[in-house]
């Protein structure tokens, strides 16, 4: 697995309307896209920091997954998605055969239209770890 660089930090908010202003007003920051991933039940905001990206996620829903966590933990960061240059499937079977848990058995489409797939929590020093494909490949 070839992982090019940190492609977002995800943080869970409650409201992107509330939460906006500050990467804006107080970061200097640019909300370059705000977004609905319907099968996740979340509404997205990117920002950009040179290479990374930051990703607010706001639920969309009481049931989903941002919900919960926002609902168990607060709000905060949520996630770390690593950029795989030679393709998500293929990291999958590695990290797998290596004994890492998955979440996704297999990629799927995720914010921007990136293919993504999270590992389990358990398996990753209680960091969600997502992967993603490398835009830029």
């Amino acid at each position: 697995m070839n992982i090019s660089h940190i492609e977002h930090l995800g943080i869970a908010v409650k409201s992107l309307d509330e939460a906006i202003p500050y990467y804006e007003n107080i970061l200097g920051l640019k909300c370059y896209s705000i977004e609905e991933v319907a099968d996740q039940k979340v509404k997205t905001a990117f920002f950009k920091v040179g290479q990374t990206k930051i990703e607010l996620l706001e639920p969309t829903s009481e049931d989903s997954t941002i919900a919960k966590f926002i609902e168990k933990r607060g709000e905060g960061i949520h996630h770390m998605a690593f950029a795989i240059e030679d393709g998500v499937a293929s990291a999958l079977a590695e990290v797998e055969a290596k004994g890492v848990r998955l979440i996704d058995k297999a990629p799927r489409k995720g914010a921007e239209g990136l293919n993504i797939a999270f590992l389990h929590p358990k398996s990753t020093c209680s960091v969600l770890t997502e992967l993603c494909e490398d835009p830029n490949k």
